[in-house]
Parts: C-alpha cells; sequence; structure tokens
C-alpha cells in the first residue's frame, strides 16, 4: 500500500525562524509573475521574492530606480496567484519607504492588499528604522537589507563589495541590531566579505540571507533569471548558473524559423 507524501505545510514567519535555530538552510528565489512563482513553489523554495529587480530583468532599465509601486503591485499580484505554499515577499521600490513612516506604511499596505505580499523587503540602515518600526507595528511583517543596497547605487559609486574596512564593517553591524530592535524577521546581506556575514548572522537572532556574502549566512536569495541562465547580462561574480535557458531557448527558435522557412512547419494537414 503506498503512503502519500506529505502535504507542504505553509511557510511563515516563524517557519523561517525555526530554521535558523535548527541550523536549515533557508531559500529564496525572485519571481515576477505567476508562471515564475508556481515553479519556484512546486520546487519548494522557502520565500518568493518580487523584487524591484523587475526593473533589470523584465523591464529593460539599467538598474531598481525607474521602478515605481504600481510595477511592484502589479507583478506582485500576478505572481501571488502562482504561490500557494511559499512566503511571499515584495520589495518596496525606491524612495517609498523614505518619505515618511506614514506615506511608508501606505506603500506597505498596497503592496499587501493589493499585490497580496505577506511581507516586504526594505533597503537601509538607521535612517530607515522609523518607517520599519511603524510598518512592524501594523502588522506587516518587514524584511531587511544591508551592504549594496541596488536602489542607493549612485550615492555608492556603483556595485562593489560593503563593509571592507574597519568603519563600514561596524556601521553594518550597528544597523543590523537596529533593524532587529525595530522589528525585522530576516535581513538579506549584499555583497559583504563572508567574515563580515558571519559575524552579523552570529549576533542577530533573525534569519539572514546572503547574496554574494558568503556560506555563513542563514540562507541564501539569488535573482532567478541568473540562476537559471535567462538573463541577457553576464552574471554578478558570485552567482552559480545551474542551466543555459536563454541560449536553450534561442537554439529551438532558430530550429522553428528554419522549418518555417523550408516549409517543415506546421507540415502536411
Amino acid at each position: 500500500m503506498s503512503v502519500s507524501p506529505k502535504p507542504r505545510p505553509k511557510v511563515r514567519t516563524l517557519t523561517l525562524l525555526k530554521k535558523k535555530r535548527s541550523g536549515e538552510k533557508i531559500t529564496m528565489l525572485t519571481a515576477y509573475d505567476a508562471l515564475w512563482s508556481s515553479m519556484l513553489d512546486e520546487a519548494g523554495v522557502d520565500v518568493v521574492l518580487v523584487g524591484d529587480s523587475l526593473g533589470n530583468v523584465i523591464l529593460g532599465h539599467r538598474d531598481t530606480i525607474p521602478v515605481t509601486l504600481d510595477d511592484m503591485v502589479h507583478h506582485c499580484a500576478a505572481a501571488r496567484r502562482g504561490v500557494e505554499h511559499a512566503l511571499l515577499a515584495a520589495d518596496m521600490p525606491f524612495v517609498t519607504a523614505r518619505l515618511s513612516p506614514d506615506e511608508a506604511l501606505r506603500n506597505a499596505a498596497r503592496l499587501v492588499q493589493r499585490g497580496g505580499a505577506e511581507a516586504v523587503k526594505i533597503e537601509g540602515g538607521r535612517e530607515v528604522v522609523p518607517a520599519i518600526e511603524h510598518i512592524v507595528e501594523s502588522g506587516i511583517p518587514v524584511i531587511g537589507h544591508l551592504g549594496l543596497i541596488p536602489q542607493s547605487i549612485h550615492q555608492l559609486g556603483g556595485y562593489r563589495v560593503q563593509g571592507k574596512d574597519d568603519r563600514t564593517a561596524e556601521g553594518l553591524r550597528t544597523d543590523a541590531q537596529a533593524l532587529v530592535d525595530a522589528g525585522v524577521f530576516m535581513i538579506v546581506l549584499e555583497m559583504i566579505p563572508p567574515h563580515l556575514a558571519e559575524e552579523i548572522t552570529k549576533a542577530v537572532p533573525v534569519p539572514t540571507i546572503g547574496i554574494g556574502a558568503g556560506p555563513h549566512c542563514d540562507g541564501q536569495v539569488l535573482v532567478s533569471h541568473d540562476l537559471v541562465g535567462l538573463s541577457r547580462q553576464p552574471p554578478p561574480s558570485f552567482v552559480k548558473q545551474y542551466a543555459t535557458l536563454r541560449l536553450d531557448a534561442q537554439k529551438a527558435v532558430r530550429r522553428w524559423l528554419a522549418d518555417v522557412e523550408k516549409g517543415a512547419f506546421p507540415g502536411k494537414v
């Protein structure tokens, strides 16, 4: 008699905290529509992130800054339709968490009410603490994001590793504690030295998710299109590609073009 597999439980913020405490790694990948979110959900990813990386990946911008709240709500609502088990999180795009705590709450609420997000991610350290506190107090879970924060790319002077000197490293440690005190349930650490990511991971009680931050974080996140080789541009050096879907798709299209041109498709009726 065959035994049916146990149904996969819904991933919640407490699920991720339990994983940190037990030493289980957390997985997070990006999706911007129902097709991708359903594939990630069925594969068993813990967190599906509707990232403002959609600016680069989907909308064709050079960076994330042109992405609007309307863009995020639209793509989050699409991704929501493909997710059953994973936690669905959404980025708060450029400036939307920095105008005032009340405005930040209104923007976060749109992502939850209209987009179906179960958590929002906010880039920045101590400067965004008032907004995070206000959002968390209102019942919306918040993910922090430290290190390289793409929305501040012009201020940072490019896509560079952050926290390499003592002063900036100490600033990131202080920021991480400030985010925890403000109520975040998880922190993304992007492009910081692995030893610093390890220190922060050990120091904070919430899970850390690394991207270009070494192996010592509680979990990892990547842009899905980089992971499977769909991106137009070469991926960052820290990305490991597990497929070459862009090349495979182009090969399939070229075969179809050749078949159409020589009359082999659609064939005889």
